[in-house]
């Protein structure tokens, strides 16, 4: 396109072969540093989980009662509306149980 920039307090172009080596390594660094961003990411969350410190939110549904009211022989749509949460939750909380039994 023709786009060159120029940093005028540093003297730094990325117009010509020397301006294209400047982004080459910028973006060679900035791509280690990302990585080992992503690793300090990564070191930190085992080192939590070594801990027992659980991810995500907390569960807010109480799976028994959605289990007592399938075994009282309610449907899902049933027990979606008394419980006011999506249909789709509740088969995802059935299959949960039939895939740890």
């Amino acid at each position: 396109m023709g786009i060159f920039i120029r940093f005028l307090d540093d003297g730094i172009s990325t117009e010509g072969a020397m301006g294209k080596m400047v982004v080459t390594i910028l973006s060679a660094v900035a791509q280690a540093e990302r990585h080992r961003i992503l690793e300090r990411t990564n070191e930190g969350r085992i080192e939590a989980k070594s801990k027992g410190i659980k991810f995500g939110r907390n569960r807010t549904i109480n799976r028994e009662k959605i289990m007592a009211l399938r075994a009282t022989g309610s449907g899902a749509t049933e027990i979606s509306k008394q419980e006011r949460i999506g249909r789709s939750t509740i088969y995802k909380l059935l299959m949960e149980k039939q895939q740890n039994h």
